[in-house]
């Protein structure tokens, strides 16, 4: 018998049978969270979902911007995503809910508890991060990335690592504001792909636009040929998240 594992008896285990029970009963919030969620937004289709920094103020450059482009992306045809909260997420609600398609607001509660923003058509809350990542990535046709921090970057990493390992289809992953994230770029070109961390094409993933017409024409033109509805073989890979 192998003595590295320990067996049912040994002390260590039974202490941990009461906090097994309890994380086995967790198992079925996480289930209904998921259900619950994914009824509700079923019907939200085709979304843009738009992350950047809560830290940013509404009189800044990149708060201006998010709100336009959301606005141009709600007046378009599409229903914007952000995470409900302040500074960029509350930029794109605010676009979006002056715009004719819907802001939708996935929320997240924190130990410091987020305040939802009040320009959301559809606000939802989660209490698992990784629920409302799913959600997000189920939703969205698109991706635009808005200054931020490190939560901005996990999403943007998150999202690119899905759609390079053919987890989740192709979509529009944009990066907007140059200036920023050009640095970032630089060093996914000339570093990861140069030393063969990821494949010599894993860089054109990325779009860099800076007008906010521009963003929402390079969503149009990425479907223009395919449309937004995912292949037979895409939604199969889509329940493997």
């Amino acid at each position: 018998m192998n003595s590295k594992i320990p067996m049912p008896t040994d002390p260590q285990v039974a202490h941990g049978v009461q906090s097994s029970a309890r994380e086995a009963w967790r198992m079925f919030e996480i289930i209904a969270e998921f259900v619950t969620a994914t009824e509700r937004l079923r019907a939200i289709h085709p979304a843009v979902t738009i992350f950047g920094s809560a830290r940013v103020k509404p009189d800044s450059a990149a708060y201006l911007q998010a709100e336009d482009i959301a606005r141009r992306l709600s007046d378009a045809g599409f229903a914007v995503i952000s995470g409900g909260g302040p500074g960029i997420m509350e930029a794109a609600n605010k676009g979006a809910f002056a715009g004719a398609s819907p802001s939708i607001g996935l929320n997240i509660q924190l130990p410091h508890e987020q305040h939802a923003n009040p320009y959301q058509d559809i606000s939802h809350t989660f209490q698992h991060f990784f629920a409302r990542k799913v959600m997000f990535t189920k939703l969205s046709s698109a991706f635009v990335m808005m200054p931020g921090g490190f939560g901005t970057l996990d999403e943007l990493f998150e999202a690119l690592t899905l759609v390079q390992t053919g987890k989740v289809r192709r979509v529009p992953l944009i990066l907007v504001g140059s200036g920023f994230w050009s640095g970032m770029t630089a060093w996914i070109r000339d570093r990861l792909a140069a030393d063969g961390m990821v494949g010599p094409d894993d860089p054109e993933l990325l779009q860099v636009i800076d007008d906010p017409q521009a963003v929402v024409d390079a969503i149009f033109d990425h479907y223009h040929a395919r449309g937004f509805e995912p292949t037979t073989a895409e939604r199969e890979a889509e329940f493997a998240l």
